[in-house]
């Protein structure tokens, strides 16, 4: 038994001499630190080349630089954009190229787009006698298949001759009244395109439109359903542009916006908000607006309704 013991004791000293785990506070202090993480800085954005602004040319000629339209341009010299395509031979007025050099002037024996005269529509007034009245005219043809073919819409033949008549039958031919010229199709009515006080008139202050005058963001709607055909600020002195195309060969500016909220090709419709008011290109918060046609400035005024 005392044998036993003595070999117990022996053990347990034993064990009590082997060396254990290490403390966890020594195993920390001899781990090494982790690495730093790289802070990655984002990635710098790149700079764009601003685009060139176009403004109206000294030279008769233009130089085609990217984001520039043929509208942009005809706008920016007062011209009809289908001149400067007739002029320049393009084939469509859509299609420009970089580069290219565009003549601002017609060539020799090309006709120039003239505008219609914009008279104020005449006033109703009594006539002072009977108005006369004129009876249609009618043409006398030989009778023949061919006559008879080409005018079988609208002739009325004569009674026929008797038969021992030698001379054929004639076609008494009833000329239509000719067809009342309908005036280029315009708009019917036009919308003021934002609230706010007139500040410039066309001519004076406002130049070749109107500046009228709000608070900043205030909405800008269109005049008139038509089609935007120039969106952006490549324009010099008209900040942030929209134009709009609209029937009758009219087109309506709407310069200074803060901000655009249609691009080229959208179809709008009248009193659509296309923009924000802001002052871009310009030194307060104001809608400068035009209407043109044929590329020509008109009075907005004359156009739009009166207001209380």
């Amino acid at each position: 038994m005392k044998a036993l013991a003595y070999v117990l004791i022996a053990v347990a000293l034993a064990a009590c001499a082997a060396p254990g785990p290490a403390p966890v506070r020594d195993a920390q202090a001899r781990k090494p630190p982790a690495p730093p993480t790289p802070v990655r800085e984002p990635p710098a954005e790149p700079v764009r080349a601003a685009t060139p602004q176009i403004a109206p040319s000294s030279n008769g000629l233009h130089l085609v630089a990217r984001g520039d339209t043929l509208y942009a341009i005809a706008f920016a010299n007062s011209l009809d954009y289908r001149d400067l395509a007739a002029w320049n031979r393009l084939d469509s007025p859509d299609r420009i190229l970089v580069g290219q050099t565009l003549r601002l002037t017609p060539p020799p024996g090309a006709v120039e787009t003239r505008p219609l005269n914009e008279a104020a529509p005449p006033t109703a007034r009594a006539l002072n006698e009977p108005p006369l009245l004129r009876t249609p005219q009618a043409v006398w043809l030989e009778y023949s298949d061919a006559n008879w073919a080409q005018v079988s819409a609208t002739a009325v033949a004569s009674p026929p001759a008797p038969a021992s008549s030698a001379s054929p039958p004639a076609l008494a031919v009833t000329a239509a009244p000719p067809a009342a010229v309908a005036a280029a199709a315009a708009v019917d009515t036009w919308l003021w395109p934002a609230d706010g006080a007139l500040l410039g008139r066309f001519g004076a202050a406002g130049g070749k439109g109107i500046d009228i005058v709000a608070a900043r963001n205030s909405p800008i709607k269109a005049a008139a359903p038509g089609k935007v055909v120039y969106s952006g600020s490549g324009l010099r002195g008209y900040g942030k542009l929209v134009i709009v195309k609209h029937a009758g060969e009219f087109l309506s500016a709407y310069a200074h916006n803060d901000t655009i909220l249609v691009k080229e090709g959208d179809a709008v419709s009248a009193g659509q908000k296309i923009a924000l008011m802001g002052d871009s290109g310009t030194d307060r918060v104001k809608l400068h607006f035009e209407i043109r046609r044929y590329g020509k400035p008109l009075d907005p005024l004359t156009y739009l309704p009166e207001r209380s």
